[in-house]
């Protein structure tokens, strides 16, 4: 017994430093992180609400799935001109002058149903969107130490996933048609600028320059590149096109707000233990094995053909592990970053990421058409074998000269 009292008790000491550590930084991101719950409901209502709003209107498949890839296609143009808007304005304006430009390209999407219109105004949200995560991203991580790193930006996952679970299921009682889902995304994204702009805490240093950085990043952090490549083309798919799936294998549009709501709430579950565990262990050998896990889930959902519990219980698994590629990804390459190389590392990522979700939309969508909607999950899973395995190599073959890889 007094054996297990003193394991017990060692637990409890090493377990201590970590939360208060995590929760001194947390205070100082707490207005960010209401922020980021109101953008992101108001998002993720809109992404879900988009394809199947567009599948009543008789939009073409393939069409369905550009929407996807014009959002993308937006935040990649969005993160190159990030460094100059946050830049000219500080983070604060900078994120209130973008949230007015996504409130205006959510609320224009009802009043003229059109492919062209749809597509030009999922390009806006995607390239306002790149700059705000860009403010949210570096603002973590200037407030964040590699000790706990990891789980700051899971906690931040959390409420993003979180918020994202809560948008999609918000669709449930407002439908897909009519002006409602608009209007209340609209709501949710004016609300976000209120505690930015009320906070009382320093902002995050504004970048040296607006010049790209992206060799500079691809040298100084290869695995970090190569992770944010896959979970762009991974969840760009599964973004874009879950809701597709779960329509495809005989949901209801109103329903399947539920699978994907499922994925989501996983992810926001599984990123803080997956980001504590990559703070004190080499954060490829948790990749590997995190995505290794995740594939088999999803090879397992691609199985699937008709609506069913186990259904949603393999998107929520999916969500679970997949998910927390990004978060990898991002603490690998900020630990040890100078605070103004910060904007650069988040907008580099994001650039990589948005390359990768530009294509695998449309790609995906391609496949569902002609080889059924569980094509979606293979081709997830096909991406995260290969980062799982890319993985491994690099944490086997090459040493560890530093945590940024």
């Amino acid at each position: 017994m007094s054996l297990a009292r003193e394991a017990r008790a060692c637990n409890k000491d090493a377990l201590y430093p970590i939360l208060s550590d995590v929760s001194a930084a947390l205070s100082s991101i707490a207005a960010l992180l209401c922020s980021v719950v109101l953008l992101i409901g108001g998002n993720a209502l809109i992404g879900v609400a988009t394809p199947l709003r567009a599948r009543l209107d008789g939009f073409p498949d393939l069409t369905i799935g550009l929407l996807g890839s014009a959002y993308f296609a937006g935040m990649l143009a969005g993160t190159l001109a990030a460094p100059a808007v946050i830049r000219r304005g500080g983070p604060i304006r900078a994120f209130a002058a973008l949230v007015a430009l996504a409130i205006v390209s959510v609320l224009l999407m009802p009043v003229v149903v059109s492919p062209w219109l749809w597509l030009a105004c999922r390009a806006l949200t995607g390239f306002v969107f790149a700059g705000l995560y860009a403010v949210i991203e570096a603002w973590i991580n200037a407030r964040a130490t590699n000790a706990n790193r990891g789980a700051l930006y899971a906690l931040y996952q959390i409420a993003n996933f979180g918020a994202s679970a809560a948008g999609q299921m918000a669709l449930q009682p407002l439908g897909p048609a009519g002006f409602p889902p608009f209007a209340v995304a609209g709501a949710l994204l004016a609300l976000a600028i209120v505690p930015m702009a009320m906070t009382s805490v320093d902002p995050p240093a504004e970048p040296r320059t607006v010049r790209p950085r992206l060799l500079w990043l691809v040298r100084i952090a290869p695995m970090s590149c190569a992770a944010a490549f896959a979970a762009g083309a991974a969840n760009g798919a599964a973004i874009s096109l879950g809701p597709i799936f779960a329509v495809g294998i005989g949901m209801s549009p109103d329903n399947a707000p539920i699978f994907t709501s499922a994925m989501v709430l996983g992810s926001a579950l599984g990123v803080f233990p997956v980001g504590a565990i990559s703070d004190r262990v080499d954060r490829r050998l948790v990749m590997a094995a995190v995505m290794t896990a995740g594939a088999g889930l999803e090879l397992a959902l691609s199985r699937m053909g008709a609506p069913s519990l186990s259904v949603v219980a393999l998107g929520f698994l999916v969500g679970l592990t997949t998910y927390a590629l990004y978060m990898l990804a991002v603490s690998m390459a900020n630990d040890g970053a100078a605070p103004h190389d910060l904007v650069f590392i988040s907008v580099g990522l994001l650039f990589i990421y948005c390359v990768a979700a530009i294509a695998a939309p449309a790609i995906a969508a391609t496949l569902m058409r002609d080889f059924g909607p569980q094509a979606l999950f293979l081709h997830n899973a096909a991406v995260h074998i290969a980062i799982a395995g890319a993985a491994l190599w690099g944490a086997i073959v090459a040493p560890r000269r530093g945590r940024r890889l």
